[in-house]
Order: structure tokens, then C-alpha cells, then sequence
């Protein structure tokens, strides 16, 4: 098993659930147990059960090992073990108390950024979009006249009435 492609696909499962602080560090020299160890951070018990599921998932799309998971029922702090990577899935209090960047974090393994994200499919619209540099020309022009306002003489605005002089008493 190539040990790039399974932390690619981790981050990758991280990434899609929109992990914060995501940390790939090499152990190798310190664990004969796993060569990755990889952090991150999720805001909620619900963010940190979606990444820890979408880690699976990927990882198990990819046709490698299944994972087994550890900490689903509280949320905190999630424990992926795919054999020769290791992530670690916590909310930012439990990961600040316990600190495993000081632990595991000697050695950090520098990536590639992700695939590009694929482009979006476009929703139907029923009237073309107007380009960014029309629209910004079009707030600079002043509105358009109706048939109606041309034809019609322009109102003048009333006359202010003079102030009355002020009485002291």
C-alpha cells in the first residue's frame, strides 16, 4: 500500500466536510504502529462524526483497507485507524488540551494542494447573466427615461418660503 495515496485520500475526506487545521506528520521514526499521523479539527460533535464518516468513506472508495473508528458515540475526539495512517479528529478545546502536534509533530509532511475542485454544473437561467464589467457599467448610467416621462414637461420643485424673523423675549 503507498502511503501517499492513503493520506491523500484522508485529507481528501477532511477536506470535503471542510476540516479546519488539517496536520500530516511523518512517525515513522518514532511508532513501528503507523508511518501518518494526521490532526484536525472539526467546530461540533456533528462536524467531527461528518469528517470522521467522510474519512471512511474515501478511504474505502479508493479501494484501500477499511477503517475502524474509535469515540463516534461522544463526538470530541474521533480516532480513524487505517492501519499505516492514523488521523485524529477534535474539537479545538480537546485538541489545544492534549496537544498531539508536540507528541507527533516532529516531522511534518508537506502536500500538494487537492485536485481542483470541479466546476459546478450552471442553473438554468431563463435571461442571460450580464457580465461583471456590464453590470458595473450599468450602475454608473443614469435611468432610462420612459416614453411617458419624456412627452411630460419636467415638475419644478416648490419654492421654499422664506424663514420669519426670530422674536427675543
Amino acid at each position: 500500500m503507498d502511503i501517499r495515496k492513503l493520506q491523500r485520500a484522508i485529507v481528501d475526506g477532511l477536506e470535503d466536510v471542510k476540516a479546519h487545521d488539517i496536520r500530516v506528520f511523518n512517525t515513522e521514526h518514532l511508532s513501528p504502529l503507523f508511518e501518518r499521523v494526521i490532526v484536525a479539527s472539526g467546530t461540533s460533535n456533528r462536524q467531527t462524526k461528518a469528517l470522521a464518516s467522510s474519512v471512511r468513506e474515501t478511504v474505502k472508495s479508493r479501494g484501500l483497507a477499511m477503517p475502524r473508528m474509535e469515540g463516534e458515540d461522544n463526538g470530541e475526539w474521533i480516532i480513524v485507524d487505517c492501519g499505516a495512517a492514523v488521523a485524529h479528529i477534535m474539537q479545538p478545546a480537546i485538541r489545544q488540551y492534549y496537544n498531539l502536534e508536540e507528541i507527533w509533530g516532529e516531522k511534518a509532511v508537506k502536500m500538494k494542494n487537492a485536485a481542483p475542485a470541479k466546476p459546478r454544473a450552471a442553473a438554468p437561467t431563463s435571461a442571460p447573466r450580464k457580465t461583471t464589467a456590464k453590470r458595473t457599467a450599468a450602475k454608473k448610467l443614469p435611468p432610462k427615461k420612459t416614453a411617458a416621462a419624456k412627452k411630460a414637461p419636467a415638475k419644478k420643485a416648490p419654492a421654499k418660503k422664506a424663514a420669519a424673523p426670530r422674536r427675543h423675549p
